[in-house]
């Protein structure tokens, strides 16, 4: 029997647990909290110091409720690309840049000029979010700052770093955010050449560890503090919810995992190269030896209807519950209203970070449930037109497996089942990554032969929902005009974004 310990670090805090292999279940679970401040329209920081402080607060609650002093492994699952940079000894030299922040939008789109066989990988160009164009603008607008940083890497790195003392990074952070050849697993210095920054090859964490592979013995005082006695062995892990593929038993081609949080993602793996232009990848040896990783998503969905519910209408947690419950019941839901989705930019099928949200059909007899409801609309048709883009391009989806933070929004949920169209296995642990992260750390222990083999043997249950035919007979009609409202605005949105962009700068 093992015991791993798992942490997820979402975009507002971490989460822990600790699984058994035993009863093959997570015993405990436990999460704390860190800030995220908004300084200027489109940016988005963290403190990584927090980071530490709260997966110790975490870790030690989980640890303890699982009554394990000992832990066989740990691993560890993020959000991508939140960066950070700091001196060779890990500590900090400015805040981290959050994954959704899009202050790089122009840095973004010179990496559409770069010819190289590698650039293929990712579709021809860089997201905002990535780690790339987030060094790059650092090194243009902050160029003491970039000089400071002796390393630029993700919140992976830096919480392993503090785990274990090493700079090691994820193959699958580097292939999927980096612009690694993980097809010949070695870094590609003439693209950062070409941008401009090309000392950034030597600031990133030189060793490369695939998914599911050892970096080492956990040392320092965090272990002390979570409190554990004995000496882990820290097994690497990469993006949160790409980690979930390994919990959901996604691994193999002809599934999709459909993750909804903060963002949506939408991830699915290829036998071979092909042509998914619009999206990210595929990415060879990614998350699998031999595998090719695609990667779509939207970069606003729940984060749109906690704003909605706290932010503008003011809600608490019981009346945005309410409100869910209203928008359920009504069979008309957005009363007429189309929203786009694109609050903070696109990032597939139309990988347009300068896209903005949009509310259309207002009159003054619409209610917050019309508004909500249409911001709910806009997030399934979001969906589904990635979906729907990703069989035009010949990926073929046998099998729909969706969870995160929508299996608490009821309404949310179904809209989206109904906007698919076919049915969804919807999984009943709400947290793929924690357990996403125990098959990494499975792995690394030699418990099972490989991933995917730890995958068949970790996965989390799942129970099918159904979808309503007349929803989903709407969501197909309606599809077209979101397609065609896009196109429309989308030049009065580059506008807009272009004057926040401007009205933003320091």
């Amino acid at each position: 029997m093992a015991k791993l310990l798992s942490f997820d670090f979402g975009t507002g805090g971490v989460r822990a647990g600790v699984y058994c292999t035993d009863t093959r279940a997570m015993v405990s679970t436990a999460e704390a909290n860190y800030d995220t401040v908004f300084p200027h329209t489109g940016w988005a920081e963290q403190d990584s110091r927090q980071w530490l402080t709260s997966m110790v607060a975490a870790g030690r609650q989980a640890v303890s409720a699982a009554g394990a002093k000992r832990i066989d492994a740990i691993c560890v699952a993020t959000t991508a690309s939140t960066v950070a940079f700091c001196t060779r000894d890990g500590n900090p030299v400015r805040p981290a840049i959050l994954w959704m922040d899009c202050r790089a939008s122009e840095e973004a789109a010179a990496t559409a000029k770069v010819d190289h066989p590698v650039m293929a990988y990712c579709g021809g160009e860089d997201a905002v979010e990535w780690l790339v164009p987030k060094a790059m603008w650092t090194a243009r607008r902050q160029p003491d700052i970039y000089a400071q940083s002796d390393v630029i890497c993700e919140a992976l790195d830096f919480i392993n770093f503090h785990l274990t003392g090493q700079w090691v990074g994820s193959r699958m952070n580097a292939a999927c955010k980096w612009n690694y050849d993980s097809l010949n697993e070695v870094f590609v210095p003439e693209i950062y050449e070409e941008l401009g920054i090309g000392d950034l090859a030597d600031k990133l964490p030189q060793r490369i560890v695939s998914v599911g592979g050892v970096i080492g013995e956990a040392a320092g005082p965090l272990l002390a503090e979570m409190g554990i006695e004995n000496t882990p062995v820290v097994a690497q892990g990469g993006i949160d919810a790409h980690i979930g593929i390994l919990s959901a038993n996604t691994v193999r081609p002809g599934g999709v995992l459909v993750i909804g949080g903060t963002s949506t993602v939408h991830l699915t793996q290829l036998a071979g190269a092909g042509d998914v232009s619009g999206f990210w990848g595929p990415y060879p040896n990614a998350l699998t030896d031999g595998d090719w990783l695609v990667e779509a998503g939207q970069v606003s969905s729940g984060s749109i209807l906690s704003w909605l519910s706290n932010d503008i209408f003011g809600m608490d947690a019981s009346q945005h519950q309410a409100l869910i419950g209203e928008v359920v019941a009504r069979p008309a839901r957005a009363n007429g209203l189309l929203a786009l989705d694109y609050w903070m930019g696109n990032r597939t099928p139309y990988r347009d970070p300068d896209l903005r949200g949009a509310i259309m059909g207002l009159s003054l007899g619409h209610s917050r449930a019309d508004i909500y409801a249409a911001a709910v609309d806009s997030i399934a048709l979001g969906t589904a037109n990635v979906l729907s883009v990703l069989g035009q391009r010949g990926v073929e989806i046998e099998r729909f497996v969706m969870a995160g933070g929508i299996c608490r929004n009821a309404a949310w949920l179904q809209a989206t089942v109904d906007a698919i169209g076919r049915p969804v296995a919807v999984a009943t642990e709400e947290n793929l990554s924690l357990v996403g992260a125990a098959v990494c750390s499975a792995t690394a222990l030699g418990m099972w032969p490989d991933l995917a083999a730890a995958s068949a043997g970790i996965g989390v249950a799942t129970k099918e929902m159904q979808p309503v035919e007349e929803r989903s007979r709407w969501y197909q009609d309606t599809l077209s005009l979101y397609q065609d409202a896009t196109e429309a605005l989308r030049p009065l949105l580059h506008t807009l974004a272009k004057r926040q962009q401007a009205e933003a700068m320091p």
